[in-house]
């Protein structure tokens, strides 16, 4: 399959409706996913991006349908992470010596992945390439996400290839925003950015503040994930900046692991408490162990706090706690407060271990911590009420 964008430009990428976890298994993908490529033709040709390895050969042949590979004057690498350039081996046998134009970082990195020495150029901020009618920018967008990220931005047109900027992992045959499900879309792309580009926040706002200087005009923009942003294009601009400022909503996550219910009757009461304290608040309650991890984190980074309990197993914590936690530390999460509770039968270790990761992901632990001997009794209940109670009124 492939779309023509506009007269000029046609996408070639990859639509994958069976992903469903992505970065090993880091980050899971209900929706599936897209792996956008596109093909530039001018009085030059340049292809920008490629697609994961696996479709490779697919990519390949079905490029060959469009184009005479022999006519492709540029390659474009905006990053190089597998699933961008995962096709590179597979073209380069084709036409092994077609330039490939990607940032320092981005040779170094594809070089250490494909071990092939191709025909590198390298760019920087400012740098152009003249495709004849019109012609391409290249813009470093240094860790959005990777340290060799850069945007190209085709004048004439103005269009900015944006790489992981702005994208999503959604699968869709209406490859453009206005023509799918609104709610889907604002989902996957908060759970993006939430999941992948939250621990570079700072350098999310200052590379946007840094274009808008430049004062280009913005028609399209083509995300290397998912759909293309043709309506109202600068709507998910303005979004990253809003997400980028240490966002948050009157959201409370309460996440817990369970081994004999004790610790869900406490996260359940704990929630009640909260409730009676501000009634407005949206309380979203997780499992840890049966529930998806990255939706988790999108409610995280959507909550201005969170509460973490789990039973005392071993001295320590159960795996799924630890696992989330660790997770929440490696995100960087700003601005946020937090609360930690658990059950235990004889050592009651948890909840300082709790208190101690989420002070190490630079959390406020608004209060200490409630521990309960046991299944909590009719005393314990009111306990867990009051300690709600409590959170609820030092966030409100």
């Amino acid at each position: 399959m492939s779309f023509k964008v506009n007269d000029k430009i046609t996408w070639v990428g990859k639509i994958d409706w069976e992903l469903r976890k992505f970065h090993g298994d880091e980050y899971s993908t209900h929706r599936g996913s897209a792996y956008n490529s596109f093909l530039v033709r001018d009085e030059k040709v340049v292809l920008i991006d490629t697609v994961w390895q696996p479709f490779a050969k697919e990519f390949v042949a079905n490029l060959k349908k469009e184009i005479d590979l022999s006519k492709i004057d540029y390659i474009i690498a905006n990053h190089g992470e597998v699933d961008h350039t995962g096709a590179l081996p597979e073209l380069m046998k084709e036409i092994p010596n077609t330039p490939i134009y990607c940032t320092k970082n981005a040779i170094k990195s594809i070089k250490g992945q494909y071990h092939e020495d191709w025909n590198f150029v390298e760019v920087k901020t400012g740098d152009i390439l003249d495709l004849g009618k019109n012609k391409i920018t290249f813009i470093e967008a240094r860790m959005l996400h990777w340290p060799d990220t850069m945007f190209s931005y085709l004048d004439g047109d103005n269009i900015l290839f944006s790489n992981d900027a702005f994208g999503q992992h959604y699968a869709s045959e209406f490859m453009f925003n206005d023509l799918v499900d609104q709610s889907e879309l604002y989902q996957e792309a908060i759970k993006y950015y939430a999941n992948i580009l939250t621990p570079f926040s700072k350098f999310v706002e200052r590379k946007i503040e840094e274009i808008l200087k430049l004062n280009i005009p913005v028609d399209l923009i083509c995300p290397s994930h998912g759909v293309i942003w043709r309506d109202k294009p600068l709507q998910i601009v303005t979004k990253y900046m809003e997400w980028a400022k240490n966002y948050k909503e009157n959201q409370i996550t309460i996440i817990y692991d369970s081994m004999w219910n004790a610790t869900r009757i406490m996260a359940e009461n704990i929630a009640q408490g909260i409730r009676e304290t501000d009634p407005l608040a949206n309380i979203k309650l997780f499992n840890s162990a049966n529930s998806d991890k990255n939706d988790i984190l999108t409610e995280v980074f959507k909550s201005k706090a969170i509460v973490v309990g789990s039973p005392t197993i071993n001295k320590g914590i159960l795996s799924s706690s630890a696992s989330i936690l660790e997770m929440i530390r490696g995100l960087e999460f700003k601005e946020k407060k937090a609360a930690v509770f658990g059950s235990y039968g004889w050592s009651g270790e948890a909840v300082k271990m709790l208190t101690e990761l989420l002070k190490e992901a630079k959390f406020e632990i608004a209060q200490e911590g409630l521990n309960i001997l046991w299944k909590p009794d009719e005393e314990g209940l009111i306990k867990c009420v009051e300690f709600g109670k409590s959170f609820g009124e030092k966030v409100k």
